[in-house]
């Protein structure tokens, strides 16, 4: 697969996330597991570009980390519960579509808090002003809705 720089650069920040990348010759090996052909250097720009550093792991040994990666950004529980409680104002859903209303110029807030809350029903959500859609993964739209309703108190 012939992936834009875009494309593998997303790939490779998921690989990072998923698993113990320990040099540049591995993650090359892991993209080409998934069909994403790219070179040593290719890799060595990439994890530059992404902000990419060595951290260690419990055991001692070192991997390849994206600083505030978003999907590692989990916001705790009562963050989710604070803001849904405060923002939220009504749920509404059609099918895997839940849509959310909030008071004007705070759809973006209660956004960015359900995509680091870790919900596993959750895809992904776009934010407008005061109306976001909550996107829930095949046949959870109505689980993702009641949860939703229920943190927020309503």
């Amino acid at each position: 697969m012939s992936a834009g720089k875009n494309q593998r650069q997303h790939r490779i920040a998921k690989l990072l996330a998923d698993h113990g990348v320990t040099s540049q010759s591995q993650l090359v090996d892991l993209l080409a597991d998934d069909g994403v052909v790219a070179t040593q250097a290719t890799v060595s720009r990439d994890l530059e570009e992404l902000g990419a550093i060595k951290v260690r792991v419990p055991g001692g040994q070192t991997v390849y980390a994206i600083p505030e990666l978003p999907t590692e950004q989990l916001a705790p529980e009562d963050h989710l519960r604070r803001v849904l409680g405060e923002w939220l104002v009504e749920v509404a859903r059609s099918g895997d579509l839940v849509l959310l209303r909030t008071p004007p110029g705070s759809a973006h807030v209660v956004a960015s808090a359900l995509d680091r809350s870790g919900q596993p029903d959750l895809l992904g959500t776009v934010a407008g002003d005061d109306t976001l859609l909550a996107i829930a993964t095949e046949g959870n739209g109505a689980l993702l809705a009641k949860a939703l309703a229920d943190t927020a108190g309503l």
